[in-house]
């Protein structure tokens, strides 16, 4: 259960936020910080770092705001909360992002985004679309945060992330993704897709699905 070198976050998701944040509190005895919404996503967060320039999203519908027309992101989520995809930083995504299609991995197209972060303060970043969800999301979405501060430096420390692995019905098909990406990710082949993290904290190593 290697991690894999630009893995830059793990999203977490659940259909009530407060009830995500109490289920990561019950497992690390950190409580996540609410991070912000996400205008026409219909969604919105709370983070937890894993260590430098890694974190835990955690991601949930927002009431404050209406439901997008594609539908919310987290209707993939896993019943009752639980990883659903996850994110690698990059410098050039449109090009990483050409090498994973080229191999048969789906992933959407470069956009710029912004959230408004609870003080007030505007955080922009630029991603792939991470509706696509090639291979049902264990294919991750691309992210740059440019000159924006990494969300794992202000972001409360609930341990360090020491595993990552994949489990999925096309594990060979997923692994020539990983390979043209140039990372190395640990899948193995199973009946159902599952993203499984190993996390170092408090309480020893816990395991996060």
């Amino acid at each position: 259960m290697n991690v894999p070198a630009r893995l830059d976050h793990l999203v977490y998701a659940s259909d009530n936020l407060e009830a995500a944040i109490n289920q990561l509190e019950e497992l690390t005895s950190v409580r996540a910080v609410l991070g912000g919404s996400h205008p026409g996503f219909g969604t919105h967060n709370a983070l937890l770092s894993l260590g430098d320039g890694v974190y835990l999203e955690l991601v949930a519908p927002d009431p404050a705001q209406s439901a997008p027309s594609q539908g919310l992101w987290t209707d993939t989520a896993p019943q009752g909360g639980g990883l659903m995809t996850w994110a690698l930083r990059g410098d050039d995504l449109a090009a990483l992002a050409h090498l994973a299609r080229e191999a048969g991995g789906t992933i959407g197209e470069v956009f710029p985004a912004r959230r408004s972060q609870p003080d007030g303060s505007l955080l922009t970043w630029t991603l792939t679309n991470p509706f696509a969800m090639p291979f049902g999301g264990a294919v991750p979405f691309l992210i740059d945060w440019g000159s924006s501060p990494h969300p794992s430096q202000s972001a409360p420390l609930a341990g360090t992330l020491t595993g990552f692995a994949i489990e999925h019905p096309q594990a060979s098909a997923l692994a020539e993704v990983f390979a043209a990406m140039g990372e190395d990710v640990t899948i193995t082949e199973a009946p159902q897709f599952r993203i499984k993290a190993m996390i170092a904290c408090q309480h020893g190593h816990v395991e996060i699905s």
